[in-house]
């Protein structure tokens, strides 16, 4: 699995030979860093590999039994590119296989293996639910409508276009809230049958900007997330 094997990456990220020390710092002390960046990259390593192993299996069971007809063989991979930000993502390949990406600084940010256990637990539960599908379908309806009010003003074709996109983004984003949130219920029931704390897990989410209740954003508040995580895992 090419995701696994890039963990390897993190292992070897401290590594590099440093001829010159950083400024303001005497050999010893660079020296000091370098090893400690290593060590704590081996650590997030060694605890990646191991979330995956114990989440990704009981994950695909929960698939198998609520999405009998979903392609459930889940490939975990990590984005190695440089500078990307805390992030993870699930879509699916050219064949249909579903997929979920880890960027390094999220690998190197959780606090621990719950958090990282919830992470995954909530990518592999949009899958689950169909939410990607479902987004798609939506985006199509906001398109279609936006389009047909355009025509019926006598819009020009670019501005019909336009109304076109407008609606796609509108539809795309018309029940994201409630996506995260049954993300987050399924990803409780995950995170929780493969051992972890799912509400030590969700943790995570404090350290993020709350989006608050935006209209047509993407994401609900925090606290609801919090909540329904609190809830689900009192009842699992």
């Amino acid at each position: 699995m090419r995701g696994l094997a890039l963990v390897s990456m993190l292992a070897l990220a401290g590594c590099m030979t440093v001829t010159q020390p950083p400024p303001g710092k005497t050999p010893h002390e660079a020296q000091s860093s370098r090893l400690t960046a290593r060590m704590q990259a081996q650590k997030a390593a060694r605890q990646f590999v191991s979330v995956v192993e114990t989440v990704e299996p009981v994950a695909e069971r929960e698939c198998r039994r609520l999405a009998p007809r979903s392609n459930c063989d889940f490939q975990i991979v990590v984005d190695d590119r440089q500078g990307q930000p805390p992030n993870a993502l699930q879509f699916e390949d050219d064949s249909g296989r579903p997929v979920i990406a880890f960027t390094l600084a999220l690998i190197a940010e959780v606090q621990n293996a719950d958090e990282l256990a919830f992470v995954m637990g909530h990518e592999t539960a949009h899958h689950i639910a169909g939410h990607l599908r479902r987004q798609e379908e939506n985006a199509a309806i906001g398109a279609e409508a936006f389009a047909r009010l355009a025509e019926l003003t006598g819009a020009s074709p670019s501005m019909v276009e336009n109304a076109q996109e407008l609606g796609a983004a509108v539809g795309a984003r018309t029940y994201s809230k409630e996506f995260e949130l049954e993300a987050d219920a399924l990803g409780t029931v995950i995170t929780k049958r493969a051992g972890y704390d799912p509400v030590i897990g969700a943790a995570f989410f404090t350290r993020l900007p709350d989006p608050g209740n935006r209209f047509l954003g993407t994401h609900p508040p925090n606290d609801r997330r919090l909540e329904t995580v609190r809830r689900v895992a009192g009842q699992t």
